[in-house]
């Protein structure tokens, strides 16, 4: 760690001494340390560390709270723990809040008093965002993000031309009148994607596609801004974040669509749906769903039809936890399902107590901790494998890409599918 600067310091002491709202004090002086967190943490089980228990990531916040907010500790740091913002803390905070946590909130929901474990994460973060310290490969996701309006920086050419290619496909499946229209206005619907799909997925493109088709849906894809992803979630940088956000919000009017549909990316239906209007400060004017949401609509509504015996294989599902701990849609994915294959069975533990990939919070975009991302996945490499299924379906492609590692890493043998594409294998086309 270079030495810092008292520019830096003061940026970071700035958010901490000039909070809007009372929520971090309250969580950081909820926490009685009692440890009950530890187990619920993959880092902890893995790792066997103290240094990451979710009790220790809130004390490096708590104690830099107690040396610059209170009294005593500025008086008597020993006395309480207070500790100064110097370069030993914010080695410590980088390698804890970055590093060994994909802000899962599982720890919160086994917390006995409700500390907002994650939330604190996120604000130590924040801090470290405005020293500077962001790891360098997360950085770069969110600077192309911003420079090229998607976070793989894919030329517009190359989108269109794999987006043409998957209508190709789409239309001998399914007849010429099949589409998948690009920038197109007028439209019911504004779909979104996370980048890994035209880059390495696009068959899940595909699959969405057909299922509009035989939902008769008005939609369209927008060339300019596509992207549902916003990793300025996971830097701490609220402004990155916002203009993020804010793209894909005034996207939705330059279309003139009715409904903003976030694509099967778990971090992007949060940042957008939940945070973004934080970010913007206001209410989005159109409604947002995600498409999990979308598709069990249209399966209620009767407008698709499915065939689930011809999804015969045991299928188990991962529960991205922004969808599913923190987005309540558990039992809606799990509708889905049951409409959609023949055979299935629960991970053990499962929904919002499920664990998660071990990709979420930035992981997989933080090349310096593939070792210990790929270590804390063995829970969940495990825990498919305990199933005894050949095919884990998850709706987030962050999820897909951890998953897809695991296994080959752990030699599990299962198939990687998003929600999209289950359900387009069991579609029937009147």
């Amino acid at each position: 760690m270079e030495k810092l600067t008292t520019e830096q310091i003061d940026k970071a002491l700035h958010l901490l001494k000039m909070r809007p709202d009372s929520k971090l004090e309250t969580h950081l002086n909820a926490c009685v340390h009692c440890g009950l967190c530890a187990e619920s943490c993959m880092y902890y089980k893995t790792l066997h560390d103290d240094r990451y228990m979710p009790a220790r990531k809130v004390e490096l916040v708590a104690a830099l709270y107690r040396k610059y907010c209170t009294l005593i500790g500025r008086v008597a740091p020993f006395l309480v723990n207070a500790r100064p913002l110097d370069e030993q803390m914010a080695e410590e905070m980088t390698d804890a809040l970055f590093g060994a946590c994909t802000m899962c909130g599982r720890c919160v929901k086994h917390c006995s008093i409700g500390v907002d474990i994650a939330y604190v994460v996120h604000f130590g973060r924040r801090m470290l965002a405005a020293m500077g310290l962001v790891p360098a490969t997360l950085q770069a996701t969110v600077d192309a993000a911003l420079q090229t309006g998607n976070n793989m920086a894919i030329p517009t050419a190359d989108f269109v031309d794999t987006i043409q290619w998957m209508e190709e496909d789409l239309q001998d499946e399914c007849g010429s009148e099949a589409r998948i229209p690009l920038n197109e206005t007028d439209k019911n619907i504004l779909y979104t994607l996370n980048p890994r799909e035209p880059k390495f997925f696009p068959l899940s493109i595909a699959a969405l596609a057909k299922i509009f088709f035989a939902a008769k849906e008005s939609w369209t894809i927008s060339t300019d801004m596509y992207d549902v992803t916003n990793y300025g979630l996971f830097s701490g940088n609220n402004e990155h974040a916002k203009s993020i956000a804010k793209r894909l919000h005034d996207e939705v009017f330059n279309k003139h669509c009715k409904i903003l549909v976030l694509g099967e990316c778990g971090h992007g239906s949060r940042a957008n749906r939940w945070e973004g209007p934080n970010y913007l400060q206001h209410s989005y004017e159109f409604e947002t769903i995600t498409a999990v949401e979308l598709i069990n609509t249209y399966i209620r509504e009767g407008r698709i039809k499915l065939d689930k015996s011809l999804n015969q294989e045991l299928v188990t599902l991962h529960d991205p936890c922004n969808l599913v701990r923190n987005g309540g849609l558990e039992s809606e994915l799990r509708y889905t399902i049951s409409q959609s294959v023949t055979h299935f069975k629960e991970m053990t533990p499962h929904g919002i107590d499920n664990f998660c990939c071990g990709g979420g919070g930035g992981q997989l975009a933080m090349s310096e901790y593939n070792e210990r991302r790929i270590a804390i996945g063995k829970i969940k490499a495990d825990q498919i494998r305990n199933t005894g299924a050949k095919v884990v379906v998850t709706p987030c492609h962050n999820c897909v890409d951890q998953l897809i590692q695991l296994n080959n890493i752990y030699k599990l043998n299962v198939k990687i599918k998003t929600i999209a594409e289950i359900v387009a294998d069991a579609l029937v086309l009147e």
